[in-house]
């Protein structure tokens, strides 16, 4: 995807790209214990049309986007389970789950396109704005790394977004929208905002239920967790990850 006045993810500078990676769980190395993708079951709720494909975003025909590792989707019906505890008429919805880095690359493009296009032309007249975009995309996305050392978590089929709907399938109210930029999308924004407490509330069900399940929590995003991948050993303590970026076909099963 061509990015703003010609440009792409290739032409962000070299140093934004090395502070955008400044995440200390990427360190962790990766053992693949080859375990497959599979399928979401039917019966898990999901966010339909996907969002990402209706944007044209370039999924292989072979594997969609509603795929994980089998043992995340194990973790994940476990916490669907904790969540029907305490709240039967709720649900987990899931908004992404597996993403190859082709995706990501153009998610991220699509993204500083976005915001640029909101910009005023005073700011778009302003030499250092294009870097401000960018530094404030790849805090969000993950950068589309090739690098097998450093996958974008999604591209492992170790990461999902998801949220909580009610009985009639409404988005229980969470703060912000998933994927949106800015302060509001961190998991605490709303901790000291009393005016704001069920949806703090909301925040916490759902980071409680998905770490009960052994996940982890993404630290900047509400939506974001992941089994098995190098956030999730970096903040369990274990030496390495199980899951590198997946390689088609050999780590797919059939839908």
């Amino acid at each position: 995807m061509a990015g703003v006045h010609g440009w792409s993810l290739a032409a962000v500078s070299t140093e934004l790209m090395a502070d955008a990676q400044k995440k200390p769980w990427l360190a962790v190395p990766i053992a693949d214990c080859g375990e497959p993708l599979v399928p979401l079951p039917s019966y898990l709720p999901r966010v339909l049309p996907h969002p990402y494909v209706c944007l044209g975003a370039p999924y292989p025909e072979s594997c969609g986007p509603w795929h994980l590792r089998l043992a995340v989707v194990l973790h994940l019906l476990r916490a669907r389970s904790i969540l029907k505890v305490t709240h039967p008429h709720w649900d987990l919805q899931v908004f992404d789950a597996w993403r190859p880095i082709a995706v990501q690359t153009f998610m991220v493009n699509h993204t500083i396109q976005a915001e640029w296009d909101r910009s005023s032309k005073a700011q778009q007249a302003d030499p250092s704005w294009r870097y401000q975009i960018e530094q404030q995309v790849l805090h969000l996305w993950a950068t589309p790394s090739q690098d097998p050392r450093t996958p974008p978590p999604h591209s492992t089929g170790a990461a999902v977004d998801l949220t909580l709907i009610d009985s009639t399938g409404q988005p229980i109210p969470m703060g912000s929208a998933i994927d949106e930029l800015g302060p509001q999308s961190h998991p605490d924004h709303y901790a000291r905002a009393p005016q704001h407490g069920a949806v703090h509330n909301n925040r916490r069900l759902l980071r409680h239920v998905m770490v009960a399940a052994g996940f982890v929590p993404h630290p900047w995003e509400w939506w974001h967790f992941s089994y098995g991948d190098q956030l999730w050993a970096w903040e369990t303590g274990h030496v390495e990850a199980h899951y590198g970026t997946v390689m088609l076909p050999s780590l797919t099963l059939a839908s």
